[in-house]
């Protein structure tokens, strides 16, 4: 879209919440000829420049160019709920992208990023900083923006840091029952400008407490009620969550769809899910969001609503009780006791390449920076990614209302008592929620496992993983000690470990060659599957790229 004047024009990926409110406040200064958000973000543009973005309220990729000034300006939203990618061209100048394949397809190399894939089998961590598993491909990271021009070159800034606000607005100290308060008009606020859309829209459900006051919350939009609320099972009851959403909709009239995952459909649906993704992935959990998010598209609910984000910005994991016990480098794996991943596996030479990740600690409380490292370093960056890649396959699109930065910010700047109380995490949020949930909700268990992926990798899906990592382009990269490899994966389906993300990232590796991006083979194209069009989903692609 094109200013007025010609000399501004924007592309934009994503949502301003709040376009209404800052339309009327341009409305006096611009002449606006259309509805859209897209030509409130670029007046605000035009008008404040890059200030525009800390008045923006939503989920966001765009980028600006001005052709007066002959430079681009892109940004991404707080938390980097949508994505954005670039590569620098030989000859100084820049290309930029929703999707790294989009990058592959214009020309961009096709090569791995062996410090990424190091890095990721030695200590588990990704999508964190620029680096992403392609070589030459960066992501912009959320709260950043850059600039470019064919003069200066590309420059890039972080325009927000909830660390950096937190401590200048200090510690909250009023009662906790007038912060409860606080929380609760932020959540209704934040919840009421997620409904703003002209199509249906539905919240995913997981049986939880923060899932649950979502629902609970969005009931009280005007004409938002009954709703429609989507949750994954696999059929297995240590698993499944049915028990607590049943009793979340035991007497409303809210629809409750559940989504089933099968072992049987779990290898087609990774191939697609690994297209969809360009990037390793969160294993079976992140197919039970695709299967929600196909079962929503056939209800014809085309926004959904998801609780991501008060875990994290109000400590909710259990891990948080044994903060100063823990190593802030590696991101853990909820309720798993055995080690997560296998460096000792890795070929030497490889191994080395893996860059260890160093937390910054803004805050010099444990419980804090750990919050801080997982809201914007090793947790919700990726599963921010999971959850928009997941809904996009599908043509969804997914909206985070816990994710708003006044309710994180306000998280952040909790003493320690409305944090973590009782032995119990997110414990201001847990008083709120007694007004809004059923007691068998609120007294749920935390099940920090959502899918019986090491029980199914082992039993009905036990061929499907050797067949993968007894490829000959598996054993012949020189990545792995072959021996040890091997041993581990036989240890693993006689019972040994309590987890199985080792396996998962191996199987990731292959998934990814197969999928994304064939190293023994010329280049591929990255076409659509059959019968997929206009950006629609699809549950099955190629089994091999289109040459």
């Amino acid at each position: 879209m094109s200013d007025p004047s010609g000399c501004f024009r924007i592309v934009l990926n994503g949502e301003i919440y709040n376009y209404l409110e800052l339309r009327e406040e341009l409305s006096t200064r611009y002449t606006f000829t259309t509805r859209t958000d897209t030509e409130v973000l670029l007046a605000a543009y035009i008008e404040w420049w890059a200030d525009c973005l800390h008045r923006l309220l939503g989920m966001f990729a765009f980028a600006i160019w001005d052709e007066t000034g002959h430079q681009l300006f892109a940004a991404r939203d707080r938390f980097g709920v949508k994505p954005l990618y670039f590569t620098r061209r030989p000859a100084g100048g820049l290309w930029l992208g929703s999707e790294i394949k989009a990058l592959a397809a214009a020309g961009a190399e096709r090569q791995p990023d062996e410090i990424a894939w190091a890095t990721y089998f030695a200590s588990g961590n990704y999508d964190y900083g620029y680096r992403t598993f392609w070589k030459g491909i960066e992501r912009l990271p959320g709260g950043c923006s850059l600039r470019w021009s064919p003069w200066k070159g590309l420059a890039i800034q972080t325009w927000y840091d909830p660390a950096a606000i937190a401590l200048e607005q200090g510690r909250e100290e009023r009662p906790w029952t007038e912060v409860a308060d606080a929380l609760g008009e932020l959540l209704r606020d934040s919840i009421r400008l997620r409904f703003r859309a002209d199509v249906a829209v539905g919240v995913c459900l997981s049986g939880g407490l923060d899932s649950s006051l979502l629902l609970a919350l969005s009931r009280e939009i005007p004409g938002a009620s009954p709703l429609q609320a989507y949750t994954f099972l696999c059929g297995d009851p240590k698993y499944d969550e049915k028990p607590w959403v049943e009793a979340m909709l035991e007497h409303d009239r809210d629809s409750s769809n559940f989504a089933l995952l099968t072992p049987s459909e779990a290898p087609d649906l990774a191939a697609a899910m690994t297209r969809a993704q360009d990037e390793p992935f969160g294993g079976l959990p992140t197919l039970g969001m695709g299967k929600v998010h196909q079962l929503a598209r056939e209800h014809g609910v085309t926004v959904l609503l998801d609780g991501n984000g008060l875990d994290e910005a109000w400590a909710g994991y259990d891990y948080y009780r044994s903060a100063d016990q823990l190593d802030p480098s590696v991101g853990p794996v909820q309720g798993s006791a055995s080690p997560t991943t296998r460096p000792d596996c890795l070929e030497q030479d490889f191994a080395r390449l893996a860059e260890r990740f160093v937390p910054s600690n803004p805050f010099g409380d444990p419980v804090l920076d750990l919050q801080y490292r997982d809201l914007c370093w090793l947790k919700i960056p990726r599963a921010l990614r999971f959850a928009d890649r997941a809904s996009m396959l599908y043509s969804r699109e997914l909206r985070d209302p816990f994710l708003d930065h006044r309710i994180v910010e306000l998280g952040l700047r909790q003493p320690p008592e409305n944090r973590i109380r009782e032995g119990s995490g997110k414990w201001l949020v847990r008083q709120l929620a007694r007004g809004f949930l059923p007691e068998p909700v609120l007294e749920a268990p935390k099940r920090p496992v959502q899918t019986p992926q090491r029980e199914w990798l082992r039993g009905p899906l036990k061929t499907w993983v050797r067949d993968h990592l007894a490829s000959d382009s598996f054993s012949h990269r020189g990545w792995m000690d072959m021996k040890s490899a091997h041993l581990a994966v036989d240890r693993f389906f006689q019972g040994e470990g309590d987890n199985s993300f080792f396996l998962w990232q191996w199987l990731s590796l292959e998934l990814w060659s197969r999928h994304c991006c064939r190293w023994d083979r010329p280049p591929a194209c990255f076409d659509e599957p059959e019968g997929q069009e206009d950006g629609e989903g699809a549950s099955t692609w190629p089994s091999e790229p289109v040459c």
